[in-house]
């Protein structure tokens, strides 16, 4: 039986190269609130492109790479606004493993505070990039305005993470400093939601 560390992005380049990192980004765009290493994944892709050909590193194709994960980022997103269009709050149950009420509650607060801009602020927070298209085809969003929101935020995300993995893997040794580096890109990814969570605490307790 193949077994995999889901939280691992090297080790889903590893086994199942492009096809597992266009998965990982479609799944966190809009489809199912699951802890997947999407920032990490895009980053570490890029870096593989560069170093991949003269390293023990898998080898990836970067027009493959950038295009692939703008695309699936895309249509994730998009699927998720036609659930939450369809589906609305019924999804989110206190008890659900994936659809959890906690989640439509922080995904919420953050669409109400910057409307529009949350689609694609979004994109850098983990949880929160799969909760707003959903709750943005929920409250009922202008399809056109939601799809420009889209493109921004996937290509900002999508490509712009995988670009940046690019330039550094031809930058410094990625084999080297590959633990390190994941490691700053979760904690970057965590100040978002940290940040958002003092403010909701400061606003609940006043005194």
């Amino acid at each position: 039986m193949l077994a995999v560390n889901w939280l691992s992005p090297k080790d889903l380049i590893e086994t199942f190269g492009t096809v597992g990192l266009l998965l990982v980004v479609f799944v966190e765009s809009g489809i199912i609130p699951f802890p997947l290493p999407g920032d990490s994944i895009l980053f570490l892709a890029g870096a593989f492109c560069a170093t991949g050909a003269h390293s023990s590193d898998p080898h990836l194709n970067l027009a493959v790479v950038v295009l692939g994960s703008f695309a699936a980022a895309i249509a994730g997103a998009q699927i998720g606004y036609a659930i939450g269009h369809r589906f609305g709050t019924r999804l989110f149950k206190p008890e659900a493993r994936f659809f959890k009420t906690e989640y439509l509650e922080q995904g919420q607060d953050f669409f109400d505070k910057r409307g529009p801009r949350s689609v694609v602020l979004a994109r850098f927070i983990p949880f929160v990039r799969t909760i707003i298209p959903i709750l943005a085809g929920t409250g009922r969003m202008p399809a056109r305005k939601f799809a420009i929101a889209n493109l921004i935020g996937a290509a900002t995300w999508a490509v712009g993470v995988s670009m940046l993995g690019f330039w550094l893997g031809k930058s410094i040794d990625i084999d080297k400093y590959i633990y390190p580096i994941v490691a700053v890109i979760i904690v970057l990814s965590l100040i978002p939601p940290f940040l958002e969570y003092r403010k909701h605490k400061a606003a609940s307790n006043p005194g």
